[in-house]
């Protein structure tokens, strides 16, 4: 069995035994398919990153697949999902194909955005996906706004918005959860604590460490998780979902999780140590998922092992179809800004040194 940055000495980490019962063996099965999947998409986006065919912020999601998993699988299809710039794994499982992933990665006119989003800003309407957002906590406003509409047209919909920690200490957390709170929104806002925000540890920025206790300042339920475990992610996320979806009613939850990677592709994590690292890879989500399913005799080694050749097969599939796919064209640069496209072409205030556009 292929192992995801671990060791063979880790064969007993399993995930909590009541809430994998919970889960079951379809649902296990597809939840360590899909972090699977994540992980080795992303390892090929570094690998694009490194060769220079993709530029700008990159950020990976390896360590933390567990959390947008278990969360997604305790949705349903008309829900809303929404995410900060950490998007990759979120877009991939809600509806986002990996060619179009990767070719958003490369800028290129066949990804999600049209090649205009990036590694930040990816997006999948027609399944919910609403992004994929750059400035810190800035979308979370934007999930109190769905769930607002979700009740107001009685849909029976749940907004999930995950975000970072380090987007906690700022007005729009407190005034996005005071009025979802006081409008009884269908919202699960859910906090993936990493520990590290973009390279400062959590007990360096923050006056309270068990970040789930605001929840207590708004009246509305808070949860700690440990979102290492998918199964454990899924059981919380079920929960605030049935809240949200039968009472109408916020929940906001702390999911301690871990990234192996720097906050983006440019950070040498000089911050923490090697051995930090590697000891937090003991508790690899994806290990103690298929641990797991061995364990109970609900997968076998080789099972893993023919996931593990599809997710890379994927992967390079991916990048392959990216590396061919067009840029976009200067031309259509009035597109999808606004409902009308506007009407542009280059003059010589764009390109002031191009001898086309230049005046003479």
């Amino acid at each position: 069995m292929s192992k995801p940055e671990a060791t063979a000495a880790d064969a007993t980490a399993l995930c909590d035994a009541k809430a994998t019962e919970q889960v079951g063996k379809k649902r296990l099965r597809l939840f360590a398919e899909q972090m699977r999947r994540i992980r080795r998409f992303e390892e090929r986006a570094a690998r694009e990153y490194a060769s220079g065919r993709i530029s700008g912020f990159c950020h990976l999601y390896i360590g933390q697949e567990a959390v947008a998993v278990g969360a997604n699988g305790a949705t349903e299809a008309h829900d809303h999902v929404i995410t900060a710039y950490r998007d990759h794994g979120h877009a991939l499982i809600r509806g986002v194909s990996q060619r179009a992933a990767m070719a958003e990665l490369m800028g290129k006119v066949t990804g999600c955005a049209r090649g205009r989003g990036g590694s930040m800003h990816m997006f999948a309407k027609d399944e919910g996906f609403h992004g994929g957002h750059g400035i810190v906590g800035a979308h979370i406003p934007l999930a109190a706004g769905f769930g607002f509409a979700s009740k107001y047209r009685d849909a029976g919909e749940v907004t999930i918005c995950f975000f970072g920690e380090g987007a906690l200490n700022q007005g729009a957390f407190y005034e996005s959860l005071n009025l979802a709170s006081l409008w009884d929104l269908p919202v699960v806002f859910i906090c993936e604590n990493n520990g590290y925000a973009m390279g400062t540890a959590l007990e360096r920025a923050s006056a309270v460490s068990d970040l789930y206790t605001k929840a207590d300042a708004f009246g509305m339920a808070g949860a700690m998780v440990d979102g290492m475990d998918v199964t454990l992610t899924w059981e919380c996320v079920k929960e605030a979902a049935d809240r949200a979806r039968n009472e109408s009613r916020p929940t906001f939850i702390e999911a301690r999780c871990y990234r192996y990677r720097g906050h983006s592709m440019s950070d040498p994590a000089k911050y923490r140590t090697r051995a930090e690292v590697q000891e937090r890879k003991q508790h690899d989500p994806l290990l103690l998922a298929e641990n797991t399913l061995v364990h109970k005799g609900w997968a076998t080694a080789e099972e893993i092992d023919a996931w593990d050749k599809t997710a890379k097969e994927q992967a390079a599939d991916a990048s392959d179809f990216a590396i061919a796919s067009p840029e976009p064209d200067l031309k259509d640069l009035g597109e999808y800004v606004y409902a009308e496209p506007l009407q542009w072409t280059p003059d010589r205030y764009t390109f002031p040194h191009d001898p086309a556009t230049r005046e003479h």
